[in-house]
């Protein structure tokens, strides 16, 4: 497997993607397969000099960060058109992935680092996406924000911190009755158990809870990934105490 961080390989990479797109279960049309390389090199492109993402190696990527962000669609409600907001969304995952395979979907980029989001603009640009917005903000100020909150169907957040605090986080920006799907790595049930109270307390339920690994990836012996997706329903309007300030969540969990 290569290692240097600008030495990508197209065809590695479109082989990879293509079979494990269609493992997880959403292949891609050979139009959105050709937007994921050019996103891919601008990501290494850019990574060459603002750290962006530690994955860099082709195959690794593909199955990875696009793969992987598509394993969150069959949480989707069905129709056409969902509002989205991708919490901490780094580098793009899983949101961009997610518009270009669902290009009607309305998508919120949402990230504390500016940088971040002058990538994602042009990778947005690049790409020809509509309907994205992205917003300079951290999950917290973007919960108190009446321009955010309880405004959107589905919001996604991949692995940014435990749960009991993803969801004080994330719970205040969806709508009631829609939803909020967590993907998380391995083993979460020490989390899952922690989280209980704090599901309670931001009116949101656990509807499912779906274990799955990721393809391997070739030519790696690392052993392939395993993720939890969680999906939460919000069943009523988040309490106006919610999300606290930040200092607060981080000292006292709920």
């Amino acid at each position: 497997m290569e290692t240097g961080e600008n030495d990508f390989d197209e065809a590695a990479f479109v082989e990879t993607l293509t079979s494990a797109t269609v493992a997880v279960g959403v292949p891609l049309t050979p139009e959105q397969t050709a937007q994921c390389v050019t996103y891919a090199r601008l990501l290494l492109e850019t990574n060459a000099h603002t750290n962006l993402t530690r994955i860099t190696e082709s195959r690794e990527m593909a199955v990875k960060h696009f793969a992987d962000s598509l394993t969150v669609l069959a949480a989707f409600p069905p129709g056409m058109g969902a509002s989205v907001c991708d919490v901490g969304t780094g580098a793009g995952f899983p949101g961009v992935v997610l518009k270009i395979a669902r290009p009607d979907l309305q998508l919120t980029l949402l990230d504390s680092l500016k940088k971040r989001l002058t990538f994602l603009d042009s990778v947005c640009a690049a790409l020809h996406l509509q309907d994205v917005a992205t917003v300079h903000a951290n999950a917290v100020d973007a919960g108190r924000d009446p321009a955010l909150r309880d405004r959107f169907d589905v919001v996604t957040a991949r692995a940014v911190a435990a749960l009991p605090v993803l969801l004080e986080w994330c719970a205040p920006l969806v709508k009631s009755g829609k939803r909020f799907v967590a993907q998380k790595s391995g083993n979460v049930d020490d989390e899952l158990a922690a989280s209980v109270d704090a599901a309670y307390a931001l009116n949101v339920r656990l509807v499912d809870d779906r274990a799955l690994t990721l393809p391997a990836i070739p030519g790696s012996d690392e052993p392939p990934a395993t993720r939890r997706v969680l999906l939460y329903e919000k069943v009523a309007a988040t309490p106006k105490g919610f999300p606290r300030l930040a200092a607060e969540i981080k000292r006292k969990p709920l």
